[in-house]
């Protein structure tokens, strides 16, 4: 997928959507989803594992966001729940809705108490994918984040 049409046409209308847009937060999805999925080539993880679409969530993070930091009413349920599509499951739709895996992935940073780093240091950029989003158990690392951002993004 082209990183350029995935953030005019995706991910910036979604985070302003959401109110959660800022240069860091677009560098830091773009990022997540050229490390997780090689931007785009993937949507279900190799080797049968359970993460699923472009940024690889996997459904228990995704059950642990809406049952834990989604589970009171608030305007982000309001609008998560605009962007999917009725009578499919939400595992379903963060392999071919692409708004709301790009929401997700961004949901799942806003419960992170540390600011974003600055959007053009792409190894903090990294760092900070590494400690929320991948943590010290997964396989990837700050290097091949760094890499596949360069590769996929710039």
């Amino acid at each position: 997928m082209d990183s350029k049409q995935l953030l005019h046409e995706v991910i910036e209308p979604t985070l302003k959507f959401l109110d959660m847009d800022s240069p860091a937060a677009r560098n830091l999805i773009l990022g997540t989803i050229a490390q997780e999925s090689h931007m785009g080539k993937y949507l279900v993880q190799l080797g049968g594992g359970p993460a699923l679409g472009i940024a690889q969530m996997e459904p228990a993070t995704h059950d642990d966001i809406w049952d834990n930091y989604l589970k009171y009413p608030q305007p982000i349920v309001y609008k998560l729940d605009q962007l999917l599509c009725l009578g499919r499951s939400k595992h379903e739709q963060l392999k071919w809705n692409l708004a709301y895996a790009v929401a997700m992935a961004r949901v799942h940073y806003r419960r992170v108490a540390a600011p974003l780093p600055d959007a053009d240091d792409i190894e903090q950029l990294a760092h900070y994918w590494k400690d929320h989003y991948n943590t010290y158990a997964g396989k990837g690392t700050v290097e091949e984040f760094v890499h596949n951002y360069r590769r996929f993004v710039l």
